[in-house]
């Protein structure tokens, strides 16, 4: 095995850079909400979600691993995402009381607790990239309640479902991972977050016609997970849920 040079550290410990200035992105977006800034906060929110989405290509791409090992990757992931994909929404969800405030403190402490015991799963993924329970993606959750404006009884409800949800077995796709009706979720995906990124920057107003679309996401994840988690060798027109690697593991 060739021995890494000197470029390949730099290039690898500047993208555990990359990955911990997440955490900049989170102070300034939790410092956004706590000055009641809101609209700055979703979209630093975003910013964070975008960090989040492209150090993980890059990192495989580049190696990291082998080239920068004395930094754990995934442990920095994991803690970055904490901040930002939990701490920071639920301070959110506090503070704009999407939830009745009689319960604020006890959901945020659900969120925070059952988030807490999610990361530190060993089953976090299946063999075909599926999470097992919910992954702890309050940055969605929260914000789209928000630009939605549901009531204080359906967000309260729905942040219960998901916090249970993250000690189970149900599973919940890796958008960008999945392998199985990855063109469907690539789709479902970017009309989500084209609508949720417009509302974020419109807020608190917002087109309605984006608010409308924005539900194709959730509509889709809810079948998909019903599909992968109760349904997983029932194809539907020839398609199957199942990716490779499960289907192998089948037989």
């Amino acid at each position: 095995m060739p021995e890494t040079t000197q470029s390949q550290r730099r290039a690898g410990f500047s993208i555990h850079v990359l990955t911990a200035s997440g955490a900049v992105a989170g102070l300034i977006a939790l410092q956004s909400v706590t000055d009641g800034h809101i609209r700055p906060a979703l979209m630093w929110l975003i910013v964070c979600q975008i960090l989040d989405g492209i150090d993980g290509p890059i990192a495989r791409k580049f190696d990291v691993s082998l080239h920068a090992p004395h930094i754990d990757g995934h442990v920095l992931d994991l803690v970055i995402d904490y901040v930002t994909c939990v701490v920071v929404p639920t301070v959110l969800l506090v503070r704009l009381d999407v939830v009745a405030p009689k319960i604020s403190m006890t959901i945020a402490g659900l969120i925070l607790m059952s988030s807490a015991l999610w990361f530190a799963r060993t089953d976090q993924e299946t063999t075909d990239v599926w999470f097992n329970g919910f992954p702890a993606m309050w940055n969605i959750v929260i914000p789209t309640l928000i630009i939605l404006n549901a009531s204080q009884r359906v967000s309260a409800v729905i942040c219960v479902l998901f916090c249970i949800s993250q000690l189970t077995t149900i599973k919940f796709p890796h958008l960008v991972r999945v392998r199985a009706l990855r063109a469907a979720t690539y789709i479902a995906t970017s009309v989500y977050f084209a609508s949720f990124i417009l509302l974020s920057a419109q807020y608190p107003g917002g087109s309605q016609w984006a608010k409308n679309i924005i539900l194709i996401g959730p509509i889709y994840l809810v079948v998909v997970v019903v599909w992968r988690t109760w349904f997983p060798h029932k194809t539907i027109a020839g398609v199957s849920i199942l990716g490779p690697e499960s289907q192998r593991h089948a037989e």
